[in-house]
């Protein structure tokens, strides 16, 4: 993994025989540590041609960890009673007959540009196993395995990686990023499914872990300031150089190319103007700065479109948690006093940058080719808890997806009277992995390689042709 600085956050605490031998095969990989090697050209689904295929150019995952409740955000239930609709009531969008929660004022207002998957579906309610089954379209085994810690280099890839894999951003950006840092639960132990896994380390995402709303942010490595830090970096690349002379001697070519490509990329990484120009938010009119919100959310977000502006194609933000954050409730783990904390702490910071981001590319003429995926690792519970939250709940959740190929208006799959179960539409982690690589214009058979040289499928999810134009 590549990361720079460090303040971690943390949350609360079936397959086939084909899929099992597939594990069984990259679980023997990993024993003899060979690199992986990509296969398969784009190649569209068989049937009726759709315009989305291939449409998608970049895309933003906003990251929403801890589980918003689907209940106050995507699929208000207002006939039902108060302990399960909640304190929160509808309110109606730009698409006729269909509502959100009143909390999302600004995005009610672009729902023509946003399909809603409203019975989207992991069964499984631990944020690590669930969260891994987002990240990678995989499903995790065992099932509500909380804390589950990475695996060994046999680890499925998350989207963005397999999509750095596949496809190469200009020389000065990486491919693929992450901010602003990775995922942790309460003992520290980071979640599953946010590296490359078996891919190995040319196709891991960055991992910028950064405060873009502080005062003084600055581009990763570049706070020390002047000719220091370009000293300091001239420095690291004759450390390296004598490293390269060291690695030629070894004869596991595979893994000192892989090794060679990822130190390359990252000293051009940290010494290119077209980087540095990218992550200078100072640049931004404070007015836009404004728009998405000035906390780091907001600031998060607006980064994002900066880096995929400057030709990043995937970044995923994940939710703030500061110092602040309960530790029986934090970010959206709303175990605890739910009502005032979506009210004053998380719905609306959301609703602006969410509303902003949007706003922002299709002012830019950049929402037709930028997918924008707005998730989470499972939803909330029907019923509030005796301390006014509601608990984990992988059974049915909700997730927004705009631009980048998708049907704006569209409502695709339903829960039932208390968001409680999927009635209709069922979509699974892997579907929805499968509807992104379409919108990049690969189809779910595309292939991918094991440390073996084994041809694997980027997934076994089927496209949700109903969100798509």
């Amino acid at each position: 993994m590549l990361s720079l600085v460090d303040r971690s956050p943390r949350l609360c605490d079936g397959l086939s025989r084909r899929e099992f031998l597939r594990a069984g095969s990259l679980g023997m990989a990993s024993v003899f540590g060979l690199s992986a090697v990509g296969s398969g050209a784009p190649s569209e689904l068989p049937g009726k041609s759709l315009g989305s295929f291939g449409k998608a150019k970049r895309c933003i995952v906003l990251f929403l960890m801890g589980g918003p409740p689907q209940h106050s955000t995507w699929d208000p239930k207002p006939l039902a009673s108060e302990e399960i609709r909640g304190a929160y009531g509808p309110i109606s969008t730009s698409v006729p007959g269909t509502q959100i929660c009143e909390l999302l004022p600004r995005t009610s207002q672009l729902m023509h540009h946003v399909a809603l998957l409203r019975a989207v579906s992991t069964g499984d309610n631990a944020h690590s196993s669930s969260g891994y089954a987002m990240l990678t379209g995989q499903p995790h085994q065992p099932l509500n395995f909380e804390n589950a810690n990475p695996g060994p280099p046999n680890d499925w890839p998350m989207i963005g990686a397999v999509l750095q894999h596949l496809r190469r951003g200009p020389r000065d950006m990486p491919p693929a990023v992450r901010l602003p840092h990775h995922i942790f639960n309460t003992d520290r132990s980071v979640w599953p499914g946010q590296t490359s896994g078996f891919l190995g380390a040319s196709a891991d995402p960055w991992l910028f872990r950064c405060e873009p709303a502080s005062t003084d942010f600055q581009p990763p490595e570049y706070n020390v300031g002047g000719n220091e830090a370009m000293i300091r970096l001239q420095g690291r690349k004759q450390l390296l150089a004598q490293l390269d002379e060291s690695l030629r001697t070894i004869e596991q070519t595979g893994a000192t190319d892989s090794f060679n490509d990822t130190q390359r990329q990252a000293f051009e990484l940290l010494t290119s103007n077209q980087s540095k120009t990218a992550f200078r938010l100072d640049q931004e009119p404070d007015v836009v700065r404004d728009r998405y919100g000035r906390g780091q959310f907001g600031q998060s977000t607006l980064l994002a479109r900066r880096l995929v502006e400057a030709g990043v194609t995937f970044v995923q933000v994940n939710w703030f948690r500061g110092a602040d954050e309960p530790d029986e409730a934090p970010c959206w783990d709303s175990h605890a006093d739910e009502t005032a904390r979506l009210k004053n702490v998380l719905v609306p910071p959301f609703d602006q940058a969410y509303s902003a981001l949007l706003t922002d590319l299709i002012d830019r003429g950049m929402l037709d080719d930028t997918l924008v995926v707005c998730m989470s690792e499972f939803g909330r519970s029907p019923k509030f808890n005796a301390r006014g939250g509601r608990d984990h709940w992988g059974t049915v959740f909700s997730l927004a997806m705009a631009g980048g190929g998708v049907q704006g208006g569209v409502v695709h799959g339903a829960s039932d009277k208390h968001a409680a179960y999927p009635q209709t539409g069922i979509v699974r982690p892997q579907d929805v992995a499968a509807t992104i690589y379409h919108c990049f214009g690969y189809a779910p058979t595309t292939e991918i390689r094991d440390r073996l040289g084994r041809p694997l499928a980027i997934s076994r999810g089927e496209v949700v042709r109903e969100a798509l134009i």
